[in-house]
């Protein structure tokens, strides 16, 4: 998924649901997320902003070779958060 256009909740989800389920990398994931969070011209519900902002950083790790800072429960607790606050 990717496009010039501002994702919506749906294409975040996605890459959300694609890092807990393996299916892109947390780096893919990190530098989508990256693209859109640094963009100050777009304009976001909270939800959003919040998931975008955890998915760039994804890949975060203490050093080479480390484990990444946020484990695969945090990323799927992270999704779970935003299905709910979307939801509202």
């Amino acid at each position: 998924m990717g496009s010039d256009v501002q994702p919506g909740p749906d294409e975040i989800e996605w890459w959300f649901a694609a890092v807990a389920d393996g299916r892109v990398s947390r780096d893919e994931a990190d530098r989508w997320a990256g693209r859109w969070f640094l963009d100050d011209g777009l304009d976001w519900d909270d939800p959003s902003l919040r998931a975008l902002g955890r998915l760039y950083g994804i890949d975060l790790r203490a050093g080479p070779g480390e484990p990444y800072l946020h484990d695969e429960a945090q990323v799927r607790e992270w999704l779970a958060e935003f299905r709910r606050r979307r939801a509202r």
